[in-house]
């Protein structure tokens, strides 16, 4: 597999763990209803993040689009994220940002 694949994959891993934190801690926060968009989108990103990291893993022919859907997907989580105080949502926002650069590279 190439070295491409595997920072990618990295990176994905990577997100989709800040995301499934920062998902778990937004439910523990006072102010759960104002993280209720954080929290969707933690949802959707960790989902599609795992599996662009399994679709890269066994070399989809769909690797780029998927890796394009991701990087929307990311992107989409991280503004969401940034917006909060939160450390964990600020943790969150940088690897969804910094995952959304590397889909987008696979994806060109």
């Amino acid at each position: 597999m190439n070295h491409h694949f595997q920072d990618c994959i990295k990176a994905c891993l990577e997100c989709m763990e800040a995301c499934n934190k920062c998902f778990d801690q937004c439910l523990t926060e006072e102010h759960v209803q104002m993280m209720s968009e954080c929290i969707r989108l933690d949802r959707e990103c960790a989902e599609i993040c795992s599996f662009a990291a399994q679709s890269m893993q066994r070399n989809s022919p769909f690797v780029k689009q998927i890796c394009q859907l991701c990087a929307e997907i990311c992107e989409a989580c991280g503004n969401e994220c940034k917006k909060h105080e939160a450390d964990h949502c600020q943790r969150c926002a940088e690897a969804c940002f910094k995952c959304a650069e590397m889909c987008r590279s696979m994806a060109s």
